[in-house]
């Protein structure tokens, strides 16, 4: 019994050796912290912990895909390994949580873009579970410009108009 015990919490990885896997859930980490940071700063309802959460969880749901994909099933035939799915299913479900940050107050939208934001950090999660980091990190760049530089843009404007 302590055998199995044993096995089962030292188990192998078999998609993604474990030291691959850890890099991969640390670069979502820190990518979805890098736009969470931007979005705390700003005061928004979701921020540090939300967006890394979320980075993080949608890295997780990819890894174990590819580890769900070469286990042995009662046949090939019962067995369909179909990653669009599991994009599919990370991006509801994100869209769902953000959903619940946007909200309706008076005549304006509210956080319509920090919504928008935790999107992202769930594509910057599944490049990171996917192993392509180089775009996760890219595409986290192109976030946090938006974020600040559009922003601070829109400020401005809304400043001279004043």
């Amino acid at each position: 019994m302590w055998d199995d015990i044993v096995n089962e919490i030292t188990g192998s990885f078999s998609a993604v050796p474990a030291h691959i896997a850890l890099i991969r859930l640390c670069a979502a980490l820190v990518l979805g912290g890098a736009i969470g940071f931007e979005r705390e700063w700003k005061g928004k309802a979701a921020g540090l912990r939300t967006h890394i959460l979320v980075a993080t969880a949608a890295c997780l749901f990819t890894i174990v895909g590819q580890e769900l994909a070469l286990l042995s099933f009662d046949s090939d035939e019962v067995k369909r390994v179909d990653p669009l799915r599991l994009i599919e299913a990370t991006t509801s479900g994100v869209a769902f949580l953000a959903a619940g940050l946007i909200f309706t107050s008076g005549h304006k939208v509210r956080n319509l873009t920090t919504g928008a934001s935790m999107w992202m950090a769930g594509a910057i999660g599944l490049a990171c579970g996917t192993g392509k980091v180089p775009l996760a990190v890219l595409a986290t760049i192109i976030v946090i410009l938006v974020l600040y530089g559009v922003g601070r843009a829109a400020d401005k404007t809304l400043e001279d108009q004043d």
